[in-house]
């Protein structure tokens, strides 16, 4: 016995040494998605059957160390279908790459016993700190913005494989089927950005501006051009969770924190970390109705401020959106040199979307922010944001070397090979084929690159009429390689059964484009009818091209001369004014006493000739407008007001006017989110005119007789129906976006939303201009003159469904007044068709 124990002590100890011996191994590698090539962050790693785990970071890279023995690591996270892989025996440090495939959005089953889910307390602690943690609520902040941008192809199934076009790009297939990976889909990039700006905010008065210092484009059918180089900024991929409701693609998502959290989401704490002095929470979401739009996925909050450290938010294919199979939006935040704010740091979006048919292919588009270098608390003036995007002088000027310098992080292998496929496509014959049916579809024009001109637009080409046949137009504008100045335009028509020529153009120059800055002139001598002029119209161009069908009542042919000058004084501040010489000659009968302090006795007149100056303001402090090229696009006022004030005055026997007269118009418009039940869109007209004038120059409300739902015009109107000179308009829709269908079980799946729309029109006409009209022409003969409202005001309300496969919307409209008036329908059912997500 005294022997074996010292042998058994000693073989303790050998064991002891031999354990302590052991050598730790080391793994590292990077977790991407198999179908869009972006990283995995958050993803859990594991050695099986041991301890030893980890997570990837934000840009899917991990570092796993572990004690062997071991066969393989084993990938899981929420969203994505579990992965294997064996471990490489012996290896002291390896690195094991990992390619995950997207699944279901299935949170674990909760079950709580006693009290209430443990993820309520901390997201009342979430919620209540969500002022103090919004760095909206900063007085300023600015900070340097890399912003890269992808969109690919994918989804090739063998059918679009073997299509005749696709065939001519195999060779760039191959390619990139070189660094898909093992377990990668092979997809086709056709454009890839980046970009350098610093990005500016002030809370009150709230404004921000992004100024972009660099830009490097490379798309097909799309030139590194300055409308393209300002949406590839950091303006368009900032989402700010702090706020309730999240604005993707025109759609309006519920935050998982906002102050409705418990209405639309599940919760699930997943874990709960010390980090020495509180504790430090993940939160796993996904929302009560999978219709709605709403998100699911993971999120990580700090222990001690409440505070998102990071945001893993999903979007599946059973949401409430068309064409999309999924999105995901990823969100990083670090803590600000003063230990107390939270800034976002990185931003990573995956929208994927479906492909039509089972023939076609699919789209990949990612966007990722890195922002960086933040300064908190130092505004600038409010007149340094006056412009909100703004692309410095030689933003196009750079080289590799600049690019190396500014990302966070190298390029990798295929996104240096996509910048290179990118450029050999566009080349490609069949490519810019495409390309060139794609812009004519988009723009309505063909441009034809040796004369720097646009051929179009091609929805007016063809109309057919009772006056004129079958009429035939062709138009043209020049294009910036003509001139960044000049803008030169025109067109011309002819009916074949009045054998006239229709024809008009124009001349534009821009003075400035900061501030904002031009003027023109134009001319053009066309057959129009009362009530659906161009100007009455607007810029529903597609209701404008198919107006000129049909039976032309009270149509008159005009002489239009014009000039403009318009300048945005301040931003959200626009003033335009314009001279504008017309003449009236009518094709139907019409009279008007030319002497009306004779009474009955004053002479009659049928045509006249008009001088007026029209002075117009718009304020609309939210607008944004992005340049393209030779002409500026609204992107819209988000959910604030936009107010017009238009003044005219007629000026009698100025370049040969008939009439002096005054006419007075404010109009406000606005789109905003009705909380849980959709949004609403109201535009509201307030007109008057105290002069004598003819009625064919008061004001006309819109009409509508065709089958077309029209979204600016009274639906169940005749055209030209009434008229008026005192005047209130109010067109009013609702779009539940799905809050009610979503949750019946048998209608859900069509995925329908209810709509709600009305109209008003109240108005009067003065007795001195109802005594101007003449109902007799110059024979004595009697003739139509106008209806003018009662006491009454015209109504008309509505109720529908829209989103009808995808793309359709029916809207059953009934006319609650004036139903008696002559060839008027109470009741019609209307339809539209648009792209709708």
């Amino acid at each position: 016995m005294k022997i074996i124990r010292p042998i058994i002590f000693f073989v303790i100890i050998l064991l002891s040494v031999r354990s302590f011996a052991q050598t730790t191994h080391t793994i590292k590698g990077r977790v991407t998605d198999a179908t869009s090539g972006d990283p995995v962050p958050f993803a859990n790693i594991g050695v099986k059957n041991t301890p030893a785990g980890t997570t990837t970071n934000f840009d899917g890279f991990y570092t796993l160390t572990f004690t062997p023995p071991a066969d393989s690591i084993l990938v899981t996270y929420i969203g994505y279908t579990t992965k294997s892989k064996a471990i490489t025996p012996d290896a002291a440090a390896q690195t094991i790459d990992i390619q995950l495939t997207p699944g279901a959005l299935q949170l674990r089953e909760v079950k709580i016993y006693a009290g209430e889910n443990p993820a309520w307390a901390i997201m009342r602690k979430i919620v209540a700190n969500r002022k103090n943690n919004n760095s909206e609520n900063q007085d300023a902040y600015e900070y340097e913005s890399y912003n890269k941008i992808q969109i690919d192809i994918d989804n090739l199934s063998e059918k679009f494989r073997n299509r005749r076009a696709v065939k001519k790009m195999t060779h760039i297939v191959d390619k990139y089927d070189e660094v898909k990976g093992d377990d990668g889909q092979t997809v086709i990039p056709i454009f890839i950005s980046e970009s350098v700006s610093n990005v500016y905010f002030r809370r009150d008065p709230k404004k921000k501006k992004e100024i972009i210092n660099k830009t490097k484009v490379s798309g097909v059918g799309l030139t590194d051009g300055s409308f393209v180089s300002q949406i590839v900024g950091s303006s368009f991929q900032q989402y700010n969770f702090y706020n309730n409701w999240l604005n993707v693609l025109e759609k309006d998502f519920i935050s998982p924190i906002s102050d409705s959290w418990k209405l639309y989401y599940d919760y699930y704490l997943a874990d709960s970390i010390s980090n020495g002095t509180n504790y430090d929470y993940q939160i796993d979401f996904e929302p009560r109705q999978e219709q709605d739009l709403a998100f699911s996925g993971s999120f990580w909050i700090d222990g001690k401020t409440f505070a998102l450290t990071q945001m893993d938010a999903n979007v599946g294919k059973k949401a409430n959106l068309n064409f999309i199979e999924r999105i995901k939006i990823q969100t990083s935040y670090d803590l600000f040199e003063d230990d107390k704010t939270w800034v976002l740091t990185k931003t990573r979006v995956l929208i994927d979307v479906d492909e039509p048919t089972k023939q076609t292919a699919g789209l990949l588009l990612k966007f990722y922010s890195s922002n960086s270098n933040y300064k908190l608390n130092i505004p600038k003036g409010p007149k340094f944001f006056d412009t909100a995007i703004e692309l410095k002088e030689d933003y196009m000027v750079h080289d590799s070397t600049f690019w190396a310098k500014s990302r966070p992080e190298s390029l990798s292998k295929s996104e240096l090979l996509s910048f290179q496929l990118v450029d050999s496509l566009k080349v490609l014959p069949v490519v810019k084929t495409y390309s060139e049916i794609l812009n004519i579809f988009v723009n309505g024009y063909k441009k034809i690159d040796k004369w720097n001109i646009d051929i179009g637009p091609y929805l007016f080409l063809y109309a057919n009429n009772n006056i004129e046949g079958n009429r035939l137009r062709m138009g043209f504008k020049t294009d910036p390689g003509f001139s960044r100045k000049w803008i030169v335009s025109g067109y011309g028509a002819y009916g074949f059964k009045d054998q006239k020529f229709k024809y008009g153009g124009g001349i534009d120059y821009i003075f400035s484009r900061k501030p904002w800055t031009m003027a023109g002139i134009s001319y053009s001598k066309d057959l129009e009818r009362l009530g659906v002029s161009a100007e009455t119209i607007g810029t529903n161009t597609l209701f404008g091209a198919f107006s000129r069908f049909g039976t032309f009542r009270r149509a008159y042919w005009q002489e239009d001369v014009s000039m403009y000058f318009r300048r945005e004084i301040v931003k959200g501040f626009t003033a335009n004014v314009q001279l504008r010489h017309r003449n009236f000659d009518p094709l139907f009968d019409f009279a008007y006493r030319s002497q009306p302090q004779m009474g009955a006795d004053s002479p009659l007149k049928s045509t006249y000739q008009i001088t007026e100056l029209n002075v117009e303001t718009r304020l609309a402090g939210n607008e944004t407008f992005l340049q393209n090229d030779n002409e500026r696009i609204s992107m819209g006022t988000g959910n604030s007001p936009a107010f017009t004030f238009r003044y005219t005055m007629g000026m009698k026997n100025f370049l040969q006017g008939d009439f002096n007269y005054h006419k007075f118009a404010i109009n406000v418009k606005q789109t905003f989110r009705a909380g849980v039940f959709g949004r609403t869109y109201y535009n509201l007209t307030l007109g008057y005119i105290p002069s004598t004038i003819p009625y064919t120059l008061l004001y006309t409300p819109l009409g509508n007789e065709s089958l077309f739902y029209v979204d600016n015009a009274f639906n169940l109107m005749k055209y030209f129906e009434f008229i008026s000179d005192r005047y209130l308009t109010l067109r009013v829709e609702h779009n539940d976006e799905g809050f009610i269908l979503n949750r019946i079980p048998a209608v859900r799946k069509l995925k329908w939303r209810l709509l709600a729309t009305g109209r008003v029109f109240y108005g009067q006409v003065s007795k001195k201009n109802l005594a101007l009209a003449s109902s007799v022409d110059a024979q004595g003969n009697p003739i139509q003159t106008f209806n003018e409202l009662g006491n009454t005001p015209y109504l008309e309300l509505g109720y529908g469904i829209d989103n009808i496969f995808k793309f359709g919307r029916i809207d059953a409209i009934h006319r609650l007044t004036y139903k008696n008036n002559p060839n008027v329908t109470p009741f019609a059912l209307k339809i539209s068709f648009w792209f709708s997500l």
